[in-house]
């Protein structure tokens, strides 16, 4: 019997194909490597000029529909020509004089109306019966249309000064009262099981653990409210002022100065703009740690 004996096979073909070396002094093409902050400022970058896409098409809608006359000028005068009444307020002080009134008492409402809201709206996120005392009145009173109490504003303080602050307090306070609130009991309670554990008090657990998880939350809370005093101050200065603003604008319509209004009305669009990026880059940076900051 005969035994077939296989062929032996070459050692060029029991090794594997050797890599092509690199030839000498050649060096691989380095990885690139992008920081954290450099894609950070790209993708600002890229949502600002998105943005800024987005108002230069309203723009140019605006031009070609006044240009073509599809609209009367008495309902939608051309863009130059609001921006010419703008400059026109703006040589002659009647801009700025608005401004500094309207920003004053913006100011001064608003801060007397976040002095009152922190400190209830903390109390009442965190201490039971403090909610089941003043939750109702609050969401009784928030549901209450603001217009409505301009007349009873007039009766009770006058046509001053104080009774613009109390129109954009009442607008403000009982909203910002409830989001702090909010934003105090989504704090998780595993946090605050911690701190009983470490045997804190009720103040230091406040202080330590509940006040710093909510922070971020709270000055969201305020951004969002100072966004709508802009909007209850010309409410507060359209009836019984001679001043701001609206109190223009009041004027403007009387002698149908549609330019006036449109320009007063995009002037408080880019205050309120303003504000809240301010507010925005201010709490960017106050909570770097949060997800929304920035370094």
């Amino acid at each position: 019997m005969k035994v077939a004996h296989s062929q032996p096979v070459p050692a060029s073909a029991q090794l594997p194909t050797p890599l092509t070396p690199l030839a000498v002094g050649t060096l691989a093409p380095p990885v690139p490597v992008v920081s954290r902050s450099t894609s950070a400022r790209r993708e600002r970058a890229r949502n600002l000029v998105i943005g800024t896409l987005g108002f230069l098409g309203i723009g140019l809608l605006w031009f070609f529909t006044s240009h073509a006359g599809l609209v009367k000028p008495l309902f939608l005068p051309s863009p130059e020509k609001v921006l010419g009444r703008l400059w026109g307020l703006a040589m002659g002080g009647e801009l700025l004089n608005d401004l500094l009134v309207s920003t004053g008492r913006i100011l001064v409402a608003f801060g007397a109306s976040a002095a009152l809201a922190l400190p209830l709206g903390i109390m009442v996120g965190r201490y039971r019966s403090m909610e089941a005392l003043i939750e109702p009145l609050i969401n009784f009173i928030r549901y209450m249309p603001v217009v409505a109490f301009v007349p009873l504003t007039i009766l009770w303080t006058g046509t001053g000064e104080l009774q613009k602050y109390l129109i954009i307090w009442i607008g403000t306070f009982f909203q910002m009262v409830l989001m702090i609130q909010d934003n105090v009991k989504r704090v998780p309670q595993d946090f605050i099981d911690v701190g009983r554990t470490l045997e804190m008090s009720g103040v230091a657990i406040l202080w330590r653990i509940v006040l710093p998880s909510a922070r971020p939350g709270i000055w969201d809370a305020m951004r969002i409210c100072i966004g709508w005093s802009w909007s209850w101050l010309v409410v507060a200065e359209l009836v019984a002022a001679t001043s701001g603003l609206g109190y223009r604008i009041t004027v403007a319509q009387r002698y149908f100065q549609t330019d006036t209004i449109i320009a007063y009305v995009l002037l408080l669009g880019l205050l309120g703009l303003i504000t809240d990026q301010i507010m925005k880059w201010v709490g960017a940076r106050l909570f770097k740690h949060t997800e929304g900051g920035h370094k």
